[in-house]
C-alpha cells in the first residue's frame, strides 16, 4: 500500500456514543468492530483536522483511500514505564517523597510519596 505524498481531503462523518462509534470516510463506512478508538484533533491555524483511528488489524485487512487519516496501534506502556523507572534516581526519589507536604503518618505513607512523585516526574511537575 503506498502512502501519498499530498494528503487529500475526505469526508468524514462521525456518530459515537459509549461503547459504540460508526465512522464514515467519504459516505463509505468502516468496519465498527475494527475501531477500537479514535483522535479527532484540529489545530486552529490549520485549514483541516486531522483524524487518527485506532484499530484492531485482523488477517486480510486493508484499509484504502484515507489520505488525512492516520491508522495508529496503541502502544504497550509497558517498555515507556520501565525506561522512565530506570532512569529515575533512588536517593533523589527518596528526598523528594520525605520533602512532599502530603506525608500524613499513614501506613505506607512513603510508598504513597513516592508513587505520587513518580506521578509527579511522569507529568513533568518538578524535576526528577
Amino acid at each position: 500500500m503506498t502512502t501519498p505524498t499530498e494528503p487529500t481531503v475526505h469526508g468524514v462523518q462521525i456518530d459515537a456514543q459509549p461503547g459504540h462509534v460508526d465512522i464514515r470516510i467519504d459516505a463509505a463506512r468502516l468496519p465498527s468492530d475494527q475501531i477500537t478508538g479514535y483522535v479527532l484533533e484540529h489545530d486552529v491555524t490549520v485549514a483541516l483536522p486531522t483524524l487518527i483511528l485506532h484499530t484492531r488489524q485482523p488477517d486480510h485487512v486493508q484499509w484504502q483511500g484515507l489520505a488525512r487519516v492516520a491508522v495508529a496501534e496503541r502502544a504497550d506502556p509497558g517498555p515507556t514505564v520501565a525506561e522512565f523507572l530506570r532512569a529515575v534516581d533512588p536517593a533523589a526519589l527518596e528526598r523528594a517523597a520525605l520533602d512532599r507536604n502530603d506525608l500524613d503518618g499513614s501506613r505506607h505513607e512513603l510508598t504513597r510519596a513516592m508513587l505520587a512523585q513518580l506521578t509527579d516526574w511522569a507529568l513533568g511537575k518538578g524535576t526528577g
